[in-house]
């Protein structure tokens, strides 16, 4: 079984600075893309930041130049640093993972259960 855990998310003010994280857990052999997808209240979920297990990115452009995405292949976990922070990014933000290998289950796509980021003053 492998599991998602999300941690880093809380309240801020605008202009200011958080840092996800996400740890994938379970006998992994390989993990092919990790990333971060947000959903605010009444939309719809989107697409943050995405990273290749070679260290390839994409970002929505809604967050280009203020966050950056990175991971660590030998801890099979993926970073959020977001900086400059506006309410707009307020949103429920999601780990995800796909093509993770396990050695018991094959392969699948995993979703994380989410924390909550709200920028406020």
């Amino acid at each position: 079984q492998v599991q998602l855990v999300e941690s880093g998310g809380g309240l801020v003010q605008p202009g200011g600075s958080l840092r996800l994280s996400c740890a994938a857990s379970g006998m992994i052999f390989s993990i092919n893309r990790m990333g971060w997808y947000r959903q605010a209240p009444g939309k719809q979920r989107e697409l943050v930041a995405i990273i290749s297990k070679g260290g390839s990115t994409n970002y929505a452009n809604s967050v280009k130049g203020r966050f950056t995405i990175s991971r660590d292949n030998a801890k099979n976990t993926v970073y959020l640093q977001m900086n400059s922070l506006k309410p707009e990014d307020t949103a429920v933000y999601y780990c995800y993972a796909d093509r993770v290998y396990t050695v018991t289950a094959g392969t699948g796509d995993y979703w994380g259960q989410g924390t909550q980021v709200t920028v406020s003053s």
